[in-house]
């Protein structure tokens, strides 16, 4: 009689369609996880929308000076449109070019930008035998936010009433005639090196740490003539301390209808505007840099913001990143054959 008792199956045999059906619910589970994965927050990092902590405004100069002055125009409205606390930070040193080289290096994540000018980004970076950055290439230029011309001023009590005096002046007495600047390499460096071109005078530059120092000397009789934006000087010529001689906007400024501009005085290649903004450092991401961009048109939208930037003698200026950017780069064209004609260097 055949056998017909159960003979089982191989282990190896029986377990394959368990293992079979365990791969397909791992597979199955898997992919559920991987699609629930991709509707959650990768992270605590991810959950956090910029800005998640106080962003630090850095102003590459000693407290009063004409950066400083922007740096506290604009600080409580970005507070208000980013909400979170901005706190203004100095790092003045070779006028404004030690702020901005550690600017270069800073994480561009939005946490720290600067107040520009044109001094240390465009004017002293030029005068050096080895740049120590480029102006374009190493930043992320966010919004220009203001700017004027600048207004040369004289001690009170010096002899001269006007640019042709005070050149002449200059001239009689080029043994002591000098002129005062917030920095070597600063925008008011070359102002008074402009003047010593156009007008043939040897006025020896007086570099201070900051344009704040170099007021009060200039107030003292110790130095002779600065050019400085309206906000520096403005506050000491309505005192009656200074006397302004020239403009170097294209037009005369409001705040002194009486004081004749360069072109007007005869000396045409004096016109000069300064400008201020803000910037960051290269490879800033292009949402925060927006971010950044629109807190600042909000805050200059402000009536009282505008108002306190006419009052130091400066106009609210707009310019968003890319517009900020070309000019930048227009600027570093037009100064630096001036510089390289001056023979203008940094200490």
């Amino acid at each position: 009689m055949q056998d017909r008792s159960f003979t089982p199956l191989p282990a190896a045999v029986c377990a394959q369609p368990v293992a079979i059906a365990a791969r397909r619910r791992a597979l199955v589970l898997g992919a559920a996880a991987i699609t629930l994965a991709s509707l959650l927050p990768a992270g605590p990092a991810a959950a956090q929308a910029w800005p998640a902590k106080p962003i630090k405004l850095v102003v590459g100069f000693p407290p009063g000076g004409g950066i400083d002055i922007v740096a506290r125009n604009l600080q409580p409205g970005l507070q208000e449109a980013l909400g979170q606390p901005v706190i203004v930070e100095y790092k003045p040193g070779a006028g404004g070019v030690l702020a901005a080289g550690e600017l270069m290096r800073a994480a561009p994540d939005g946490y720290t930008i600067l107040v520009a000018n044109l001094g240390p980004f465009v004017l002293a970076p030029n005068m050096v035998a080895k740049r120590p950055f480029d102006a374009t290439r190493d930043f992320t230029w966010i919004a220009q936010t203001s700017g004027s011309g600048f207004i040369g001023a004289i001690p009170a009590t010096h002899p001269a009433n006007t640019l042709q005096e005070f050149v002449a002046w200059a001239r009689a007495n080029t043994d002591k005639a000098n002129y005062a600047s917030g920095g070597s390499g600063s925008i008011t460096h070359l102002n008074g090196e402009l003047l010593n071109q156009a007008a043939g005078t040897k006025l020896v530059h007086v570099p201070y740490k900051g344009s704040a120092p170099a007021v009060q000397d200039l107030i003292g009789g110790q130095t002779h003539l600065m050019v400085d934006v309206a906000a520096v000087l403005m506050p000491h010529i309505q005192s009656g301390k200074l006397k302004a001689i020239y403009v170097t906007d294209a037009q005369r400024i409001a705040q002194l209808p009486a004081v004749a501009t360069a072109r007007e005085a005869g000396f045409p290649a004096l016109e000069a505007s300064g400008w201020q903004g803000i910037v960051g450092p290269a490879g800033m991401p292009r949402d925060v840099v927006n971010k950044l961009a629109k807190a600042l048109r909000d805050t200059l939208a402000k009536p009282d913001v505008r108002q306190k930037f006419a009052q130091t003698g400066s106009a609210v200026m707009e310019r968003g990143p890319d517009e900020f950017n070309t000019f930048v780069a227009a600027e570093v064209g037009r100064w630096v054959p001036v510089i390289r004609a001056s023979g203008a260097t940094m200490d």
